[in-house]
């Protein structure tokens, strides 16, 4: 599992994932921390990676596009640090990982996580 973490999710969780073997990579390690949401899609896209956001647009945009991938993590969970995190990934990997290679928004929520495959109806 490969996944590019957007802007507003703390940078250092990237380390922390990799360093529990799931290669990630932070917006603000290649250059896009500004980037359009299409932008932050086609770079995933292009290098097999799963986007985590906080952001709601991503799911929109797969939407509009009928998109199959990338898969999308919305994390719907505020102020989480690097380390709770990391976990959480860790634990929504474990839960969603085939979905998530086959295509899939997933939202993930206090008390529940969402699993929707790609493509997405256009009225999300």
């Amino acid at each position: 599992m490969k996944l590019l973490l957007d802007q507003g999710l703390p940078r250092s969780a990237a380390a922390r994932l990799r360093n529990v073997g799931i290669d990630t990579i932070h917006v603000s390690e290649i250059g896009l921390s500004a980037a359009e949401d299409g932008e932050v899609i086609q770079r995933a896209t292009e290098e097999e990676r799963v986007v985590v956001t906080l952001d709601a647009d991503f799911h929109r945009l797969l939407a509009l596009y009928e998109a199959t991938f990338p898969s999308v993590i919305r994390i719907r969970i505020e102020r989480l640090r690097a380390q709770a995190l990391t976990d959480l990934l860790v634990k929504v990997i474990n839960e969603c990982e085939e979905e998530l290679q086959q295509g899939a928004a997933v939202t993930v929520e206090p008390s529940r996580i969402r699993i929707r495959r790609l493509p997405l109806l256009p009225d999300v």
